[in-house]
């Protein structure tokens, strides 16, 4: 008969939804879902974007670069996946403990009719809407125009070898889901459960996932962060709506995709420029 840890079949039957509110927070009690666990992961995101960008600054200053961690910034699409990997080490440790699997994070992926697909379209057209808006007040309110220099080959025409232009490209196909699975698959739902209402969990996963963009790259301006938090406040509270009413990933996934394909773009400075 065994004293062994019950399967996921066991802990969720067939049918069940392990990652609902109510099946979270059936966990609260047994000490599977805690506090600790869904803030490390909160915000963990955030701590493994800077020690990347250290890393990377770290190889420029042991080249006896003058400016490490501004030589970094620019890298940011090829380290990125060095914090996947750190967030995607905290969700596998913090699911398992929770006796669920990575995918039940994500949720059903549904094709029939396309249904996802066109799902999908309508949150990036949601999530351009919200992100160019956001956008365009927060460079007016804090930069005070409407056309910005900004950050030239630091944070826009960031220049590359040609490698690693071609790895940015392609860099969002592990950081989207793994931001989504974050963020929304992993923080929100727990911090629903763990402080009973959407609203207030909804606006702390806001704060730090719009924040988690000031840090990348990391430029040492207080002007810089509080611009790019509100750059991206309205977009990421678009999307955590979103999620709060599909209660799935694939189709934001889908969305998120897309977006960090543009951003991905039209931040190089590719050979031909």
């Amino acid at each position: 008969m065994g004293n062994g840890p019950a399967s996921v079949e066991t802990l969720h039957p067939v049918g069940s939804v392990p990652n609902s509110p109510a099946a979270i927070g059936g966990r609260i009690p047994l000490g599977q879902v805690t506090w600790p666990a869904t803030l490390a992961v909160l915000v963990g995101r955030s701590v493994f974007i800077l020690a990347a960008q250290g890393v990377v600054a770290a190889v420029f200053a042991l080249r006896g670069h003058p400016t490490p961690w501004n030589a970094a910034a620019p890298w940011w699409t090829v380290y990125a996946n060095l914090v996947d990997i750190g967030c995607l080490v905290l969700l596998v440790m913090y699911t398992r403990r929770e006796g669920i699997r990575l995918r039940d994070l994500v949720g059903r992926l549904r094709l029939r009719w396309g249904r996802d697909l066109f799902l999908g379209l309508a949150c990036f057209a949601c999530g351009i809407a919200f992100f160019g808006w956001g956008g365009a007040q927060a460079t007016r309110l804090v930069l005070g125009t409407t056309n910005p220099d900004v950050y030239p080959g630091l944070l826009m025409a960031r220049v590359l070898p040609g490698w690693a232009i071609v790895y940015s490209l392609f860099f969002w196909v592990v950081w989207s889901p793994t931001e989504e699975m974050t963020y929304q698959g992993f923080a929100l739902p727990r911090l629903e459960a763990l402080c009973g209402r959407t609203w207030l969990a909804v606006s702390i996963v806001a704060f730090w996932w719009a924040l988690q963009h000031s840090f990348i790259p990391f430029i040492v301006d207080w002007q810089y962060v509080i611009w790019r938090f509100c750059f991206f406040l309205p977009g990421v509270l678009a999307f955590l709506l979103l999620y709060v009413r599909l209660r799935r990933l694939p189709p934001l996934i889908l969305a998120h995709w897309g977006m960090d394909i543009i951003g991905a773009v039209l931040t190089l400075k590719f050979p031909s420029q």
